[in-house]
């Protein structure tokens, strides 16, 4: 069931980046991470009032703090990077997160992880390598251009990586020494990352005036259920399910399943492109049957 639930997870995280990254907005990347965290929470708010504070105050802060870390601070690089890279090469990216969490998983939390999984993190790992040495458009002038905005990209999904990886280690600890659900467990992360965010949010972003003949509430709400209230679930599933590094390379089959909304995007990824997802993908099997 935990690699069932990081697949469908993978796949509802990569039409959400499609969607954010379609979304014609003059809102910040901090401004679209605290609107949709307000969403997320508005749809979750019969869970976030019968949340047992009584009996696990200690968990539920711990969950606050690892939604301050994974879903404020990760995902606002991951949006930000996704208006430079688009989704395939951010996706692409985000699949370094396996090698950084097998690490955590077996250094803080004494996770054993066989030598066949490490050797999938890595193939993974080598993808995002791949990635980041894709040349940027012909033009001189444009390419410079391209190519500064291509390495600020690189940087805030690395960054993005990082915030994520780390939150999601301090949900496993929580959700595997506690008796919390997967939706208790999402709907608290998601309230540490709003709360996180609110000093940066203005009425304005709460309520954006949609463009003439442009309605966006559509495409803001269907990102969010997908990719936030959906897929926080059931990453918070695999996080229970699955030792660290195990979900999340799972978690990190997006890649591949963003070849299916390149073209879209106008994104047209040369060989390099593909075999980078391919072995992402390659890399998440041999994880996943060690």
């Amino acid at each position: 069931m935990g690699v069932i639930a990081g697949l469908v997870a993978a796949l509802a995280w990569t039409f959400a980046s499609s969607l954010w990254r379609g979304l014609s907005t003059s809102l910040t990347a901090l401004e679209l991470n605290g609107l949709k965290n307000a969403i997320a929470c508005a749809l979750l708010l019969p869970v976030l009032l019968f949340l047992p504070w009584a009996d696990e105050s200690q968990a539920l802060l711990w969950l606050l703090i690892s939604g301050g870390l994974g879903i404020s601070l990760g995902d606002s690089f991951y949006l930000a990077a996704l208006r430079r890279l688009g989704t395939r090469r951010t996706l692409t990216l985000e699949a370094l997160a396996p090698l950084l969490a097998a690490l955590g998983g077996l250094v803080v939390m004494g996770e054993s992880i066989q030598g066949q999984a490490w050797v999938g993190a890595a193939m993974v790992s080598l993808s995002v390598l791949l990635v980041a040495r894709q040349s940027p458009p012909d033009s001189t002038r444009d390419r410079d251009r391209s190519r500064s905005v291509q390495w600020q990209g690189i940087v805030l999904a690395l960054l993005a990586v990082l915030c994520g990886v780390s939150g999601a280690a301090v949900s496993r600890s929580v959700l595997i020494s506690t008796d919390l659900t997967a939706w208790q467990s999402a709907a608290t992360r998601l309230l540490g990352g709003l709360l996180l965010l609110l000093p940066w949010l203005r009425i304005r972003t709460l309520f954006p005036k949609p463009r003439p003949n442009h309605r966006r509430w559509p495409r803001v709400l269907l990102a969010t259920l997908l990719g936030t209230n959906f897929g926080i679930v059931l990453q918070q599933v695999v996080l229970k399910q699955l030792p660290l590094g195990i979900g999340i390379t799972v978690l990190s089959t997006a890649p591949v399943m963003a070849l299916l909304v390149a073209a879209p995007e106008g994104d047209h990824p040369r060989a390099a492109g593909v075999c980078a997802s391919l072995l992402a993908v390659s890399g998440v099997a041999l994880a996943v049957l060690a």
